[in-house]
């Protein structure tokens, strides 16, 4: 199943996207519970909105050998967790915004789990019952800010830095995925998804240790490889195979 949040006529809601470009509209959400309508809408008649807005926002670092030999850092020893902002959480289709003094702006596609039970204390083994399913994100980066800024506050948090969408599925199977990057329609960077120093189960199991998981969370995954310098123009296109593209324009802010 793939739910898709949407809007129409200013109205956000939820639906089940289907026969590739048809949705059945929903009263609810997958979270809370919900009943199919009787509607049917196009997909290209509603505008895609971020497929979910979390109660807590983490991100998985340093999670492929390839990417942490290329930022130069030391792989880590266990799993190790932070913490993303949701005003940096922009749709599929919308334009990320380059700061006026961004300089090294970076993509980084991945894997993004959604929580869909409570959890707490949990084992490896229960791990998958409390997903409700997988969507893709674009963990852009200002490599500079992230060289000064201690916390990241701006290099990884900035308006439109996380792209995410477009929609999430319940269904995919990580174990079968690839995660390719493309760059205005030429592939830069391509991986295994499920290539991880640390996966998933092992991830959720090891933070519901120290933390309650709540309906609707998400947890970012990590990237492997490397990406170009970004430039006013570029388009991002992040597909994972069975959970499909991610793809935004990168624009310069324009100063008032």
């Amino acid at each position: 199943m793939r739910w898709l949040r949407y809007s129409l006529n200013g109205k956000i809601s939820y639906g089940i996207l289907d026969d590739g470009d048809k949705i059945t509209a929903v009263n609810g959400d997958p979270l809370g519970g919900y009943e199919k309508t009787a509607t049917r809408l196009q997909l290209a008649d509603v505008k895609i909105e971020v497929p979910i807005v979390p109660s807590t926002f983490y991100c998985v670092g340093l999670n492929y050998v390839k990417h942490i030999s290329t930022e130069g850092m030391t792989i880590p020893k266990k799993p190790d967790v932070g913490y993303r902002a949701n005003n940096a959480l922009l749709a599929h289709g919308e334009d990320v915004i380059i700061p006026a003094d961004a300089t090294r702006v970076h993509y980084e596609g991945e894997l993004v789990v959604v929580i869909g039970k409570k959890a707490r204390n949990i084992s490896v083994d229960e791990v998958k019952k409390c997903i409700l399913g997988y969507t893709i994100g674009n963990d852009v980066s200002e490599r500079n800010w992230q060289a000064s800024d201690r916390t990241f506050w701006r290099a990884k948090n900035s308006d439109t830095f996380k792209p995410m969408g477009p929609w999430i599925s319940t269904e995919a199977d990580v174990s079968t995925m690839q995660t390719v990057v493309s760059v205005n329609g030429a592939q830069t960077t391509c991986f295994e998804t499920a290539d991880m120093l640390f996966g998933i189960e092992e991830f959720i199991s090891t933070m519901s240790g120290y933390l309650t998981l709540h309906p609707g969370d998400i947890i970012w995954m990590g990237t492997d490889g490397s990406s170009p310098n970004l430039q006013p123009g570029d388009r991002v296109d992040v597909s994972l195979t069975g959970l499909g593209t991610l793809s935004n324009r990168f624009v310069k802010q324009e100063l008032s």
